[in-house]
Parts: C-alpha cells; structure tokens; sequence
C-alpha cells in the first residue's frame, strides 16, 4: 500500500492539538486497526483530570479485555502521529463545538471533514432565561446528577456537576431508564414486593448501577439486580465500587448469557450482545417469565449467509450495505416476532448508541397481561424464511427445544 497523502492527516492532528489540552476535548477514538497487534480493535482517548493533573485515558479495546494508560497530552500527540499515519484507517474527534472525521479508503485517499457538534445545539443557551431553561429540563430528567454513584463512576465531578467528556453518557443514561419506566408502568413492576433484575454484558455498569438507583430511591422497591461480565476484572472493578457506596441489593459475576443459570428475572437487559448472543438473551427472558426484556442487537452473522433474496431484488442487494442492513432488518423483524408469539408486546426502536457505535437499536418487549391466539404470528415468521429462504434462526431454535 501506497503512503497515504498527509495533508488531512496533518491538518487532523492540528485539530487535536488545539483541543488536547482544552476543557472542549470530550474524546477521540481511532479505529479499522491495521497495525500489528492482532488482537486490538481500536483506541479511545478521553480527558480525566488525577490529582489535579490534566491528563489523557487512552483506553485500548481488544477482542478479550481492555486496557487503560494514562499519558500527558504531549504523550498523546507523539502517539497520534504514527497511530494516524501507519496504524488506523478511522478518527473521529469530538468537542464541545466540533467533531472531525479522518478516514482512508481503499484506494489509500485521505478525508478530511469537520462540522459542528449538533449536541452542542442542544445545550440551553446563557441567557436572562438560562434559569427557566434549566429549570424546565430538570423536568424531564430521569436520574439526578447528584446521585452517589455517578460520581463514584466518573460521570460527576465532587461537585455534582456533569464532567464534559461524560456528557453523552449522562444523556444515555437518562434516556434509558425514561424508556424502562415507560415500560415499568405499563407492566405494574412499581407495585411489585421485590423486582429481580438481570443484566448481561454489563461493563463498567453505568446502566446497571442507574437501574438499581432507579428503583430503590425513585420507586422504593427492594430490588436484586446482577449484572454479568465476562471480563473478570470489570466484574471485580463493579463488585468494589458496589461496596465502596455501601449498596446493598447488587452484584456482578463472571459469565456470559449462554451459560448463565437465571430463574424469576423480572427485568433482562442485554445490551450490544453480539450476533446469537443477542438470541440467548431473548430466550433467557421468555423461559424465566420477564416482564421486561431490553436487547440492543449487534454483530447479525447468523441469518446474512442463509438469505436467498428474490431476484427482483437482486439489483439493490449487489451492494454489500444493503444486504447487511437487510440481514439486520430480517433478523431483528423476526426476534420481535418471536416474542409476540410468546406473549409479548415488541417494539423495535432507534435508541441512542451506548457504546458511540451505530448499533442503536433496541428492541423492547412486555409481557401482556391477556394471551392471545398466536397461530398468525407464526405463520408470519414461515412465510418470511420461506421467501428467504432461511432455514435456522436461533432464537427460534432455543425457543423450540
């Protein structure tokens, strides 16, 4: 491969020199590795501030564990260089005002492109209403930031305030738990003695710890929420930040959704669980009666190979984006079928993206309280892998056995 032409690339790294060192710089992640570490994915870069010393986290995602370092900013330019030159084919910078994008084709050509932040937009602008403004959006907010465990996460500083870098995270939070007490009203859970809560994938536990808040001193319900990880060290990370709050009512275990014993979950939450992990999931919540069943699908592998699209339609399915939004489309479209026939309510939404990746979609199911005849449902679900001609699909596998 060619050198690539390094005019955008040094015009990017203008970009993050101006913002590194800045209270603007919120993150930069760099991805579509081709380095020579194998098993590394891509770098995220974000500000945090240690014993009052501006410094830059740079996590490395690899495809079994993540790790941390933290660098100067200095460090982190000298780093950018080769990273950008030799190593990653995507950047993306984001602050409170910009995001610039740098990315290389196949063809081995640069682009550069730089355009406001539209979350920026959105933020209340400071004026004699600033107070009303605020006052209003408190409104609709769903978690308080002075919540102990947002601080104890790193959402918060000491003083209760959002830390920038965490804003889209806070915002995500508040979304998440919106769409889940939508759905505990409709489900009656507030009423409930005691709600178990399961939740796979968990992470660093942003949602986990929210959800369990949620219910203990929104709607004072004594609640049991488990959150599994199969990354040992998170599991330990979540398990001491749970005891260092003194929460009581919450744990994490080592596992993964396909081999994890589960019984009486009210709520299952499995968010960015890839390919028929995302079908585990769904089953693991229909066999134990969930009220709620919250799944951000990724990774759609299974179904894509077996698609047999009609001829028609073969025009629009010779670009390989379309086909894998259309193996996405099938697959999700027959999991919330799937559910329907087992007596849930299935929506299938655009959510914003936990992870700041463009799988934002959720689908959420709710128990129904009346069974209804389901033999049209399932003729539905035949009719789509005949015209597909799809032979196997997981969920309905697991469901059958």
């Amino acid at each position: 491969m060619s050198s690539p032409d390094l005019t955008n690339i040094t015009k990017f790294l203008d970009e993050c020199h101006g913002v590194f060192g800045s209270s603007q710089f919120q993150r930069l992640v760099l991805s579509k590795y081709r380095g020579d570490e194998a098993q590394l994915n891509r770098i995220t870069l974000r500000p945090v501030e240690l014993k009052g010393q501006r410094l830059i986290s740079c996590l490395y995602q690899y495809q079994t564990n993540h790790v941390t370092k933290n660098i100067t900013t200095d460090d982190a330019m000298a780093l950018c260089q080769p990273w950008l030159r030799d190593d990653f084919q995507n950047a993306h910078l984001v602050s409170d005002e910009w995001e610039v994008q740098l990315s290389v084709t196949k063809k081995g050509k640069v682009l550069f492109n730089k355009y406001r932040n539209k979350s920026a937009a959105m933020k209340p602008a400071a004026s004699t209403q600033g107070n009303k403004v605020s006052h209003n959006r408190a409104k609709k907010r769903y978690v308080e930031q002075s919540r102990p465990y947002l601080n104890a996460l790193g959402i918060t500083d000491k003083q209760g305030e959002i830390i920038p870098s965490m804003s889209r995270k806070w915002k995500q939070i508040n979304k998440f738990i919106e769409v889940l007490s939508r759905a505990i009203d409709n489900t009656g859970l507030a009423k409930r003695q005691e709600v178990h809560i399961a939740d796979f994938g968990s992470g660093k536990a942003y949602l986990t710890f929210a959800v369990h808040d949620y219910f203990m001193d929104k709607l004072h319900v004594p609640t049991q929420v488990t959150g599994v990880e199969l990354r040992q060290g998170l599991v330990d990370l979540c398990n001491q930040t749970a005891q260092k709050l003194n929460l009581t009512g919450i744990k994490f275990e080592q596992g993964d959704v396909q081999h994890f014993k589960a019984q009486g979950i009210n709520i299952m939450i499995a968010l960015h669980a890839c390919d028929v992990a995302t079908d585990y999931a769904l089953h693991m919540g229909i066999r134990t009666g969930a009220e709620i069943i919250m799944c951000s699908p990724c990774c759609h592998k299974q179904i894509r190979p077996q698609m047999k699209s009609p001829q028609t339609l073969a025009p629009l399915l010779q670009h390989g984006i379309h086909m894998g939004q259309e193996a996405e489309m099938v697959t999700d479209g027959l999991r919330a079928l799937l559910l329907e026939a087992h007596g849930y309510d299935t929506q299938v939404f655009e959510f914003i993206s936990l992870e700041h990746t463009s799988k934002n979609k959720m689908i959420l199911a709710q128990k129904r309280k009346q069974p209804r005849d389901n033999t049209a449902i399932l003729q539905q679900i035949a009719d789509i892998k005949a015209f597909y001609g799809i032979k196997e699909q997981c969920l309905e596998t697991l469901l059958a056995q």
